[in-house]
């Protein structure tokens, strides 16, 4: 402890604020305190990825306009179907990338050039067809209760490797479906929810310190911590106050480290033309996937990045206005390319799980003849994967030739679920938490592990 905190702490004890037991206490070594819940924790066996980036895109993005061509569906367009409705083909082209070949449109040619890296699953299926029951369902394995995010169940079952950080971080500009539920931890520990950020000036709150120095800060902290231990003294067992605790201990922390972490000035110039960035850019989707990939290397276990919000014009809901995928998708492509070119670039590719997806796609089906948008689709759609352990350059299952019905090789969001703890090193079923009387999990009773995707 330096002479200037001493003689701090001194002057609070020689004006009656601190008693001679407390001074003691405060200037010896730290109180012994029950077990770090983010302390790093021991996997169930070997893992592939030590982080995961998860992409998640607001409203639903058809599957049939984006990464799952039906040239059926196209012959066929604007012609009768039973049930009074019509078939709707695609406004886009769809190519062929990569030495593997597969397709995909020119929405998305940024995306398309790293095919070989991908695993694409033309077999995703969700819980329920709304916005709030799929969106919560791909999140938290329920459609229908309050259930820990899965960021959360990372969070609880690897713990941080950052101090200074939470273990499962979210950028988010506004509030998706199903709002905070989206990286909330329910039942978990608190410590365990999700720290959102908000792109802007100011992507966090009080992140800067107020005290003039960082010395003076660490005094006060110390002392707070202190005050805390001795509260904690006579409640041990009390998970939810150490939970609250260490959460107020790593927003300490994030005032060491944030500053830093969002400053992406600091990148190269090279970095940020290939994310297509401004250096004074603080809002785009390029910005998340830069920050998202400084908040991987600087130790953040799980990184949700969430484009749009529940405003329709803000998203990938598209009833009425499926010509806006145009913009959404130059949004968003050059970004996530670059992410999954700059993670080789700095060797973290081989180690880092990366999954775009969404809660559902679109209907190839419409009212009329004409109309510019489609309905809700959960029955098939499609999400990719790549990075830690996912074979690259494939296709896994698939829908019908009009992408209505599932094909083959069905990928529930559990099986999902699954196949990412797995990457991770952690048995689905074996990663449990008591609560109510029962072990919860969050598969709950379901889920396999997708072999067929893994390298």
């Amino acid at each position: 402890m330096s002479i200037h905190r001493r003689r701090f702490i001194r002057s609070l004890a020689g004006s009656g604020l601190l008693l001679p037991g407390m001074l003691s206490e405060i200037m010896a070594t730290e109180p012994v305190t029950d077990a770090d819940p983010l302390a790093p924790k021991p996997t169930h066996f070997a893992a592939k990825a030590k982080r995961v980036i998860f992409l998640f895109m607001t409203g639903g993005v058809s599957h049939v306009d984006t990464f799952d061509p039906k040239p059926v569906l196209n012959s066929r367009h604007d012609q009768k179907h039973r049930d009074r409705n019509f078939y709707k083909g695609s406004g886009w082209k769809f190519r062929p990338y990569g030495k593997c070949g597969t397709e995909v449109s020119d929405l998305f040619p940024h995306i398309g050039s790293q095919v070989d890296d991908i695993c694409m699953i033309r077999s995703m299926t969700n819980l329920n067809g709304d916005h709030f029951g799929a969106t919560i369902g791909v999140h938290t394995g329920s459609a229908t209760f309050n259930r820990p995010s899965m960021g959360s169940w990372i969070s609880y079952g690897l713990g941080s490797e950052n101090a200074n950080l939470p273990a499962f971080m979210v950028i988010s500009a506004g509030l998706p479906y199903a709002g905070g539920q989206v990286w909330g931890s329910d039942f978990l520990p608190a410590v365990h929810q999700g720290t959102r950020v908000i792109p802007g000036i100011e992507p966090i709150a009080n992140m800067h310190r107020r005290l003039e120095t960082a010395e003076l800060q660490r005094t006060e902290l110390d002392m707070l911590s202190y005050f805390n231990q001795q509260h904690l003294k006579d409640r041990q067992g009390d998970s939810h106050l150490t939970s609250r605790i260490k959460s107020f201990e790593t927003a300490a922390g994030m005032q060491l480290e944030a500053p830093d972490l969002f400053d992406v000035r600091k990148e190269s110039k090279a970095t940020l033309d290939l994310y297509g960035l401004d250096p004074d850019d603080t809002s785009s989707f390029a910005w998340q996937c830069l920050v998202g990939r400084r908040m991987v290397e600087r130790g953040v276990r799980f990184v949700e990045l969430i484009d749009g919000d529940s405003g329709v014009d803000r998203n990938w809901d598209a009833h009425a206005e499926l010509t806006k995928y145009d913009r959404l998708a130059r949004n968003v492509d050059r970004p996530i390319a670059a992410l999954l070119q700059d993670l080789k670039l700095r060797g973290m590719f081989d180690d880092t799980l990366v999954v775009f997806t969404t809660e559902f796609g679109r209907s190839p089906f419409v009212a009329s003849p004409g109309t510019d948008g489609r309905g809700h689709h959960s029955r098939v759609y499609s999400t990719w994967l790549a990075g830690a352990g996912i074979r690259g350059g494939i296709v896994h299952g698939s829908s019908d030739e009009l992408g209505d019905q599932l094909g083959d090789d069905e990928v529930n969001v559990h099986d999902l679920q699954a196949t990412i703890l797995h990457l991770l090193g952690m048995d689905h079923e074996r990663l449990t938490y008591r609560h109510a009387g029962r072990d919860f999990r969050l598969t709950d009773v379901h889920g396999q592990v997708v072999n067929n995707l893994l390298a």
